[in-house]
């Protein structure tokens, strides 16, 4: 208990911000559903485990021990026999990308014998496709830094390949692509000019070579998701909602690289959402300005609210565009290369202030999160931006040497584990610059909020896992509860939502997540197989894979 009480000590960062029913209004009240009999995380720092739980309505009503829980049981009750099974608050992803993607012929399964295609291999899938699919088809595929970094993996290539498709080489970090001419002209592409925070790469006498990084990537993928029509963004939320649910997800903060306002109010009309959808504005740009399209905004259900502004700011790694203060060990005098000017930076900032928006800004590179830093200060007070708690998406070279300025400012680093595991992380940073980076365990010691993420797959035993053996920088690895902690409490933190969300406390909302193995005992390999066996959202079950006629359960969800 004493080893659990340390592992909680994030939470007294923000405390819990709701209080408990008194006894007499407890003992008055009935609950509307109760599970008892269980191992029940809280992510409370004062009651971190407990063994029942009572719901009325869509709040939790109190936690506790089996026979002060059983009180507030009634003959209408539901009762759930948890038998031992672990309780955990609904699992919050501080950070995901949801949508409809893009209408295309896609081999990265089918054709290409191996998951990360060389350059001949994908010229050969492309030429094959285009000779059994009609001209003027997408053709698509995931290629990794081997192909995206290749100089002759560029247009003229993939026109020699398929002169008559749109080919379309994403990289998979989905920060940069490779186009053919036919894709450039599909896309309606202005080739004349590179837009705020983007750019084609162009030959040394000005000829664009079909490489395309960031903003203006970002533009082409919304192109492609709006192209592919409402009714398949639609399908997307509800196959995205129905995994998240399975994961014990009930909360995805969604940064919408890929959707308008327009589509997140069809999704919003159409139903589909079974979990709390929060969507961050990612606005887009054009030449020499911005675009701002989610003003006026509004949605139509309870689940979905929009707050708050996203801005990438630099690359990643995987590219070599994150911006460092030092070179890239593996290129040498390279220190990689950022979207937008201190200016421009200064000017974002400014313009979220007045909006009285929360800045979410992309900033990986030591050097982009330092310029972040010196924004800050040039634009408002320190306790300005506490009450914002402005955040770094990702993250991944905030050095122990800016820990003490992110603490002054509110900074909030929302990380995400499955970054941790990519290899070339240390290639491209160098033995010393790779001890220094990807430090969660020094981030929380230094009183900094750290929230978790996905960026990619929904599945939480894999990011619980990846968290608390973090490969990137072991010594600096989360306990087990802290990365819980990271994933539900402190990503409501993130969102302004500590009060309402995140940990199992009597007056906060009841989501939470009945965990079909103990994530806090399974051997580290086992705990990717951890799913949720029930899902609860607001006190409606969303999920559930437990038997109805499970010894000690009765009722219907």
């Amino acid at each position: 208990m004493l080893a659990t009480r340390r592992a909680l000590c994030l939470v007294a960062l923000i405390g819990t911000g709701v209080v408990p029913p008194s006894a007499a209004h407890a003992q008055a009240a009935v609950a509307d559903l109760i599970l008892t009999g269980g191992r029940i995380f809280t992510a409370d720092s004062t009651h971190p485990w407990a063994t029942a739980i009572a719901i009325r309505g869509n709040r939790i009503l109190a936690v506790g021990t089996d026979a002060e829980i059983e009180r507030l049981r009634s003959a209408r009750s539901r009762h759930i026999a948890l038998e031992g099974k672990v309780v955990v608050p609904g699992f919050n992803d501080a950070h995901a990308h949801l949508g409809g993607g893009i209408k295309a012929t896609n081999f990265a399964t089918s054709d290409s014998p191996t998951p990360d295609p060389v350059l001949s291999v994908v010229l050969d899938s492309i030429t094959a496709i285009a000779g059994r699919t009609p001209a003027g088809t997408w053709i698509t595929t995931s290629v990794a830094e081997s192909v995206l970094g290749d100089p002759m993996a560029r247009r003229a290539a993939l026109d020699r390949a398929a002169p008559r498709h749109n080919v379309y080489l994403l990289g998979w970090s989905g920060h940069g692509a490779i186009l053919n001419s036919a894709a450039i002209k599909a896309a309606q592409i202005d080739t004349l000019h590179d837009p705020v925070g983007g750019w084609f790469e162009r030959t040394p006498t000005g000829v664009i070579t079909g490489r395309i990084d960031e903003y203006l990537h970002f533009a082409l993928l919304q192109r492609l998701t709006i192209a592919n029509g409402v009714p398949a963004t639609v399908a997307a939320f509800a196959a995205q909602n129905g995994e998240s649910a399975a994961f014990g997800i009930t909360s995805v903060q969604d940064m919408t690289t890929g959707f308008t306002p327009s589509m997140l109010n069809a999704v919003s009309r159409a139903g589909v959402l079974k979990i709390r959808h929060h969507v961050i504005p990612f606005e887009m740009t054009r030449v020499g300005r911005r675009e701002a399209t989610w003003n006026t905004v509004r949605t139509t259900d309870a689940l979905t609210r929009v707050s708050g502004v996203k801005w990438v700011l630099d690359g990643t790694p995987i590219e070599r565009l994150a911006l460092m203060r030092a070179p890239y060990a593996d290129r040498a005098g390279w220190y990689g290369r950022g979207n937008f000017s201190l200016d421009s930076i200064k000017a974002l900032l400014r313009e979220a202030l007045r909006r009285r928006q929360q800045p979410m800004l992309h900033a990986v590179g030591d050097s982009t999160i330092a310029l972040v830093f010196t924004a800050m200060r040039a634009v408002a007070p320190d306790s300005v931006w506490r009450a914002i708690r402005p955040r770094l998406e990702h993250g991944d070279q905030l050095m122990d040497d800016q820990f003490d300025d992110a603490r002054k400012l509110g900074i909030v680093v929302v990380q995400n584990p499955t970054h941790l595991a990519l290899s070339l992380l240390r290639d491209r940073w160098g033995p010393e610059r790779a001890s220094r980076s990807e430090a969660l365990r020094g981030i929380v010691a230094a009183g900094i909020p750290l929230a978790i993420g996905s960026d990619g797959p929904a599945n939480t035993g894999l990011n619980v896992m990846l968290a608390s053996i973090n490969p990137a920088n072991p010594a600096h690895a989360l306990t087990r509860e802290q990365a819980v902690i990271a994933y539900t409490l402190m990503s409501a933190y993130a969102e302004h939502a500590e009060r309402e969300k995140g940990s199992l406390v009597a007056g906060k909302l009841a989501d939470l997540a009945v965990l079909s193995q103990d994530i806090f005992s399974v051997p580290p390999p086992a705990m990717p197989g951890t799913t949720s066996l029930l899902t609860v959202v607001g006190g409606r079950i969303t999920r559930d894979a437990l038997s109805a006629t499970a010894p000690g359960s009765r009722g219907r969800p």
